[in-house]
């Protein structure tokens, strides 16, 4: 039974090196895919996005009526028809000579690091040319940069009009923030819906509440439109976005006309326009007033596929990040967006991994040659950690940067130390049996041990609080790895050795 037990364990450590070495593969659509998540890495090892954000320099037509006021025009009037009803067009810069000045060129850089913030974008460098108002931005390379890039010069401008007056109700400045909520779908239908969630301010909630009572459906009518949130219901409209873009394709309600009222007469429904930087997301009106504060739009449709939902959720993420962040007083131009290298390459990351791997065959072979079988037993614990250290680090969101692979290092290196300690205390120590002296050897090992690196937790805890990712990236895996010690040397290197000692 005793050997049954450690040779389980074995089988289990090994499975987790191969796992933590290799990964695990599936096939998918004729091929072999590794399921396992990859690492994140700095760019000072993975390269990162340079892009070159440049101040918008063209013009776009206006028109305007006899009294100077702008009209809204979906089709492309001849002079003699904007004669024909008095009105002119004119060409006006999209960045007027007013908004061009270092105060509002240093508003769009804030603007820009707070949306890489709240997109959590953890490393990032944002520079400005104080002459050209050129924004710099650089940001690590993966899945997500596409979608954040696409979103760095968008302006960000708010606004619910009437749909009759074109008159603007609400605006950024009634933005409190916005966040993204996921939830079931409703009770017709399966799968999982994506909401952007639109916290308003005091004022710009007493503006909602007013705009959706005066806009709300009539008694009379049988219009199906969004539901408002008040103390039971949560005001829910559907808008359609693209991954990777924040403009939505618009959206409008389904009206549905009762066919049996015998009235002849139409009511007419007052409605309002959603718009993002002048594109419309929506046109609709409310079922009833929302006295919460909130508004709830539902991003894309319900669905059960995982890849989706993401799309959805990175599209939603993105819009919340310029609601919260506020729309930027100078509109830019991407002018360059391009990959840069890391000087490091990954030819670097292989040696180091292969210097790892040959400094812990050496650190075994050690612990073979002083404790004989107890040396080998704990010299397969030891590949077992490290196998579960890298999968650890690729699911708890650690970044790894040259600083990272220092902290490892140095996790392996204790965890080594700890081993070696207890193993020494089992061939040295004092007992009546063997299975004594291992389990003094276990208590005495870690108290001394945790003792004396209490600076090094601290260190390692403040760390990964501190906001630059050299330094976090470091304490997060010092940190993880001190955990990963105490816990699984206890449960899997103790367990084994006390199973040898057990008679």
């Amino acid at each position: 039974m005793k050997k049954v037990k450690i040779l389980t364990i074995i089988l289990l450590v090994v499975l987790i090196t191969m796992i933590g070495a290799f990964g695990i593969y599936f096939k998918v659509q004729n091929r072999m895919e590794n399921k396992l998540k990859e690492y994140a890495y700095s760019m000072d090892l993975n390269g990162g996005r340079n892009v070159r954000l440049k101040v918008n320099t063209e013009s776009k037509d206006v028109i305007k009526d006899s009294e100077g006021k702008e009209v809204e025009t979906d089709e492309e009037l001849t002079d003699e028809q904007l004669a024909e009803k008095g009105y002119t067009k004119e060409s006006v810069p999209n960045n007027s000579q007013d908004v061009l000045n270092l105060d509002n060129y240093e508003k769009a850089k804030k603007i820009i690091e707070d949306r890489l913030k709240e997109q959590n974008v953890e490393e990032y460098e944002v520079a400005l040319n104080d002459e050209t108002g050129e924004i710099t931005v650089q940001i690590p390379e993966n899945s997500n940069t596409d979608s954040i890039v696409s979103n760095l010069n968008t302006v960000g401008k708010f606004e619910i009009l009437d749909s009759e007056t074109k008159e603007v109700l609400m605006d950024n400045n009634d933005i409190k923030k916005a966040q993204v909520m996921y939830g079931a779908g409703s009770s017709t239908s399966s799968g999982t819906s994506v909401y952007l969630s639109i916290q308003f301010t005091k004022d710009g909630a007493k503006k909602l509440e007013e705009i959706s009572t005066n806009y709300a459906k009539k008694d009379d009518t049988d219009t199906n439109t969004t539901s408002g949130e008040n103390t039971t219901t949560e005001n829910t409209t559907n808008t359609q976005t693209e991954e990777n873009t924040t403009n939505s394709t618009e959206n409008t309600t389904n009206t549905t006309e009762d066919t049996s009222a015998t009235s002849e007469e139409e009511t007419t429904q007052k409605q309002i326009t959603m718009k993002i930087d002048d594109e419309e997301i929506m046109t609709t009106s409310f079922d009833e007033p929302i006295r919460t504060g909130t508004l709830q739009l539902t991003v894309g449709s319900n669905s059960t596929d995982a890849d989706t939902l993401q799309g959805y959720m990175k599209s939603a993420s993105s819009m919340a990040s310029i609601l919260t962040c506020g729309n930027m007083p100078v509109q830019y131009d991407i002018e360059q967006n391009e990959y840069i290298l890391s000087d490091i390459g990954t030819e670097f990351l292989q040696y180091i991994k292969l210097a790892i791997i040959i400094l812990m065959a050496i650190g075994i072979i050690i612990l073979v040659i002083k404790y004989r079988a107890n040396g080998l037993l704990a010299g397969l614990t030891m590949a077992g950690f490290a196998g579960l250290y890298t999968i650890l680090l690729k699911y708890t969101n650690v970044t790894l940067s040259l600083q990272g692979i220092a902290g490892i290092i140095i996790s392996l290196v204790l965890n080594y130390i700890l081993i070696n300690m207890l193993l020494s205390k089992i061939k040295n120590g004092e007992g009546k049996t063997e299975k004594e002296k291992v389990n003094k050897a276990i208590t005495d090992s870690y108290k001394e041990f945790f003792i004396k690196i209490i600076p090094i937790c601290i260190i390692a805890v403040v760390f990964a609080l501190i906001n630059w990712m050299p330094i976090s990236s470091f304490g997060m895996t010092m940190f993880w790895g001190i955990v990963l010690i105490a816990v699984y040397d206890f449960v899997i290197t103790s367990s084994i050795l006390k199973i040898k000692a057990d008679k």
